[in-house]
């Protein structure tokens, strides 16, 4: 390549980045998606993969294929628009009265390569397909489905086209969640083994996110963007973090990108994919003993370890893999693309009972009317008490985002509601031990179940009443403040017939936080 001809590319993605700060997304700037920006610069997408959206103008074909339980039958997930985002109706409609698993993840470069469900590796059994309708969100201000990792589940490509072998240099970046994850082996995307099998240091070069600390110390308690280049999570060159700063990103979806020359450094970015610009935690030398150069064998995993290790959860929404080292203002109007896709924003309804429509639910007891369901602010990442709590507009926003929820259509009937946490995507409102919790939903049968409630006219006459899908006596009610399922004048003591009706009736109103 000319030297005048990638000036002038990095120029354009330069002006990208100053535009989009100054004056926000225009419809023109839609033209340059982030494949569009990293081929600007000199560094083309050889794998481009997302369940959500477009990621080149241009694209106008199949995001990924869902495979229905009932009968086997498999359907295409297009766009709504050329360059534009799924088409999740289409999933819904094809998955109406069954359960659905995403079967593939397509690539959408020419290179076609795509995710398959990963069959046995070195260290873990074949894997499953993540349930399709886990991870329900908004981005570009429509419905759309994120891939929610739960263990036991990983895709993999061991046949690919151009993604780099040996040390070849590459980049690559993943939009992700800080709110799912764990510190088991290995949620990652990226470059990996052919064989599936651990082939020694250097062998791979992902993507790690996830709260697993290899090499002490980690700082704070993460999760953090790591450097999986197989027998190490690598915060650096030397392993450990040295970035003091940096205790993990936490935001309810994460950008994580890494470059690596192929032979001699590597750099590790990550930001908050709704808002802001990257940092860089690390920049410098590869890691001592068999990593300078790499020997990269060209595979693409996701969700699981260059072995298989299939412990890991974590959420995909999408992420590419470049052939050779992007810039830092290519970086930063990929990363600036990725926030004008306002991920997690509200939904288009709010205010009402109906699917996708953004709540909140406040009570109708006479003593409690200041109070509506609430996560508790602080719960961990896997799980969290649902309450109720004192909640105004005038509340901090944590507060207000702790008591709005999204609607979706019931888990286990879509005739019935469930209800999705707004600041911890995939995450549902479900019973256990009749106590309510937010957790994230695993697509399994129970958990379907326990997450679904069927609306009701208020048994107080007020409002709408919540029926427990499998506990059909048993009601959504507030006893001392604390959710449970109840029963009218059961044995337990939230059971108690005294002011029962009212307790189990509550207000939809507009969300506490748009």
């Amino acid at each position: 390549m000319k030297h005048g001809s990638l000036l002038r590319r990095l120029w354009a993605a330069t002006v990208f980045v100053f535009t989009y700060l100054l004056i926000g997304p225009t419809a023109s700037m839609a033209a340059s998606l982030p494949c569009d920006l990293y081929a600007s610069g000199g560094t083309p997408c050889v794998a481009a993969h997302s369940t959500t959206r477009a990621l080149f103008a241009n694209y106008n074909g199949s995001l990924y294929q869902v495979k229905r339980a009932s009968d086997g039958q498999t359907k295409d997930i297009g766009l709504l628009a050329k360059g534009g985002y799924a088409n999740a109706a289409t999933q819904d409609a094809f998955c109406a009265g069954t359960t659905c698993i995403i079967s593939v993840i397509y690539d959408q470069t020419t290179n076609l390569n795509h995710l398959t469900v990963e069959p046995k590796g070195g260290n873990g059994g074949a894997d499953n397909g993540v349930p399709a309708d886990a991870l329900p969100i908004t981005a570009g201000g429509v419905k759309v489905y994120g891939a929610s990792f739960s263990g036991v589940m990983g895709y993999r490509n061991v046949a690919t086209t151009r993604v780099a072998t040996s040390g070849s240099p590459e980049a690559m970046y993943m939009v992700t969640s800080g709110t799912h994850y764990n510190g088991a082996c290995c949620f990652d995307y990226g470059n990996a083994e052919t064989s599936i099998t651990d082939t020694g240091n250097g062998h791979m070069d992902a993507i790690n996110f996830g709260s697993e600390c290899w090499f002490s110390p980690c700082i704070g308690s993460g999760p953090w963007v790591q450097a999986d280049l197989e027998n190490g999570l690598f915060q650096s060159g030397a392993g450990p973090s040295q970035d003091s700063t940096y205790t993990g990103d936490t935001e309810p979806y994460v950008t994580a990108m890494l470059k690596n020359d192929g032979q001699t450094s590597f750099a590790l970015k990550h930001g908050n994919a709704q808002s802001g610009t990257l940092a860089t935690s690390y920049s410098g030398a590869l890691p001592t003993g068999g990593y300078t150069p790499m020997h990269l064998e060209g595979s693409i995993v996701l969700g699981t370890g260059g072995d298989n290790s299939n412990g890991s959860i974590g959420s995909f929404f999408e992420g590419v893999m470049t052939t050779g080292v992007s810039s830092d203002s290519v970086d930063n109007a990929v990363q600036a693309n990725i926030v004008s896709v306002g991920y997690g924003g509200p939904t288009s309804v709010s205010g009402t009972l109906s699917q996708d429509s953004t709540i909140s639910l406040k009570a109708t007891t006479t003593c409690c009317t200041t109070r509506s369901i609430s996560q508790q602010s602080g719960g961990t990442a896997q799980s969290g008490t649902v309450d109720t709590a004192v909640v105004t507009s005038s509340s901090s926003l944590s507060a207000r985002q702790d008591a709005t929820w999204i609607v979706r259509a019931g888990l286990a009937d879509s005739t019935c509601y469930s209800f999705e946490s707004r600041d911890y995507p995939g995450e549902f409102m479900r019973h256990f031990n009749f106590h309510i919790y937010r957790q994230p939903m695993d697509g399994s049968l129970q958990f379907r179940q326990d997450a679904t409630f069927c609306a009701e006219t208020g048994k107080s006459g007020q409002g709408k009443s919540f029926a427990s899908y499998n506990y059909p006596t048993r009601y959504l009610r507030h006893y001392n403040n604390i959710l449970y399922v109840s029963t009218d004048g059961g044995t337990n003591d939230f059971d108690s017939a005294t002011s029962w009706a009212a307790d189990v009736s509550w207000l939809i109103t507009a969300p506490l936080a748009p």
